[in-house]
């Protein structure tokens, strides 16, 4: 077992540590003699029912109680290890993201969650999951949200060489971010067309790419369609999810990904609270999450 889901003094250990009692060791031992002998090692970490849910809002986001230094001390015998999470929010899991071999996100899986976490460790099952959250790097950062208005998560940009002012002096970007999933294949996209038809009420852009499996086994990619207004009267979030689809690909299979934006997937909240289609440029972006953008273009809109 390694250690329980938190400690006793739990959760005022969150913010003032505390030794580790006889037993903890004991557990932490033999956690640790287990994993000498093992190729690789399994390590079940996260939260339970009484650590998250409705009215448990937690001091931190680290894995609660002596979790970190369960995988400290597995990490430390040199074997990979694997992360299975299991959660019901997003955790600052810097650690594990750093020096673990892989984490495999399980949320609060259900009784047929065990089934589940087996076929995808073992590869009968090829994850296509993707975030639905953004997983933040600290507390600090939150709310760390998308979509999120321009600026406001203070990253670096081609004119700010560092948006704190004079000196470095907080950690920036998230963890994961919307949208993200890996997969035991890979995709590739290309081909991005994207045409602009009819004004007004009729307005129509279609946007289509190719997407093609370019690993060694079948998989599922959901194929992500990002728009971001480049200029506007009023302050508007930076991009926005606008269309999503889902592909099932066997190795070395494409398939065109079409989607179609209407006005209202264009529109705005002016000044006057007034829903409208702004005249102007309008940036299309295709991707693996919200950040990992693989293709884009820009359109201009009349």
């Amino acid at each position: 077992k390694g250690c329980k889901t938190v400690d006793p003094n739990w959760p005022d250990s969150e913010i003032v540590s505390t030794p580790l009692s006889d037993d903890e060791e004991s557990l932490l031992d033999a956690s640790v003699a287990a994993a000498e002998g093992a190729d690789v090692v399994v390590a079940v970490l996260g939260e339970d029912e009484k650590s998250c849910g409705e009215s448990r809002s937690r001091t931190s986001l680290e894995l609660p109680g002596r979790q970190q230094v369960l995988l400290d001390r597995l990490l430390a015998t040199g074997k990979p290890v694997v992360v299975v999470l299991v959660n019901g929010q997003p955790l600052t899991v810097n650690g594990a993201d750093r020096r673990a071999a892989a984490i495999l996100e399980t949320w609060f899986p259900g009784c047929r969650g065990g089934r589940a976490v087996a076929r995808t460790l073992f590869g009968e099952e090829n994850p296509s999951g993707k975030l639905t959250v953004t997983f933040p790097k600290s507390v600090g950062q939150v709310e760390y949200n998308f979509p999120y208005k321009k600026g406001a998560h203070g990253k670096q940009s081609k004119w700010v060489e560092n948006p704190n002012g004079s000196g470095h002096t907080r950690v920036e970007g998230p963890l994961y971010p919307f949208g993200h999933g890996l997969s035991y294949t890979g995709f590739a996209y290309s081909n991005l067309v994207v045409k602009v038809a009819g004004e007004g009420e009729a307005l129509r852009v279609t946007v289509s790419c190719d997407v093609t499996n370019v690993g060694r086994c079948a998989g599922a990619e959901v194929v992500q369609l990002y728009v971001r207004d480049e200029y506007s009267s009023v302050v508007t979030y930076d991009s926005v999810l606008r269309g999503f689809e889902k592909v099932f690909l066997k190795p070395g299979e494409s398939r065109r990904v079409t989607f179609t934006l209407k006005p209202e997937d264009l529109a705005i909240l002016d000044k006057g609270m007034k829903r409208t289609v702004e005249p102007g440029e309008f940036e299309v972006r295709i991707g693996a999450s919200s950040e990992d953008i693989r293709l884009r273009t820009r359109i201009r809109v009349k």
